[in-house]
């Protein structure tokens, strides 16, 4: 990934988290430079006048980003949020997004970011339930374990994986067994402040606009 990627942080204001474990080290671009690119005073005086609706709109590309994914896509997830009865629309929505396999992939710890977690499994890397899945969307269940493929475990890309997992933050809703190297997913996902930075209500008000 390149510094082009960085530049969407910038933009936001904030880091994105991008590129995964580098967003932590002073190596992250934003540390260096956390201003918008291109006319910044006009960007800042711009961006202390945002409307209600300016705010929902910038939340809202922000976690597209963050996710990976696009406009088409994002808004079926939030309508099937919507139509959920009973429950809350923003935690259903969130549950959604985290239940992707290529998002299941980053917050395990097995690719170093978003972007490279969803080319992991394109590639085919990954199984559910032993089964090789190739779709980055598809979702994944209460109950269903996640491994490498028996191809895969050798390449470089899962080299030191044991050691690199060691101080990796695993949220609740998942499992991890070193040994096999497979995780479960233990619950339905549900946001923190750790887990989801984001405002979600903010983005099921825009969409009900």
């Amino acid at each position: 990934m390149n510094d082009s990627v960085c530049k969407n942080c910038r933009r936001a204001g904030e880091k994105l988290f991008l590129k995964g474990e580098k967003c932590f080290t002073p190596k992250c671009i934003f540390e260096k430079r956390p201003t918008t690119p291109g006319k910044q005073a006009a960007t800042r005086k711009h961006r202390s006048q945002l409307s209600e609706y300016g705010k929902q709109l910038k939340e809202k590309q922000k976690i597209k980003i963050n996710y990976g994914i696009r406009e088409r896509q994002f808004v079926n997830y939030v309508h099937a949020a919507q139509k959920k009865t009973g429950e809350n629309p923003p935690e259903r929505l969130f549950a959604n997004l985290e239940s992707r396999l290529d998002r299941i992939v980053f917050r395990i710890g097995l690719a170093p970011s978003q972007r490279a977690a969803r080319v992991m499994v394109s590639h085919g890397h990954f199984k559910v339930n032993g089964k090789r899945v190739t779709i980055p969307s598809y979702s994944v269940r209460v109950g269903d374990t996640i491994s490498i493929r028996e191809g895969s475990a050798d390449k470089g890309m899962f080299n030191n994986i044991t050691e690199r997992l060691k101080n990796h933050f695993l949220p609740p809703w998942m499992s991890f067994d070193n040994k096999k190297m497979t995780a479960t997913v233990l619950s339905v996902p549900k946001p923190d402040a750790q887990t989801m930075p984001f405002d979600l209500t903010s983005v099921i008000e825009f969409y009900s606009r």
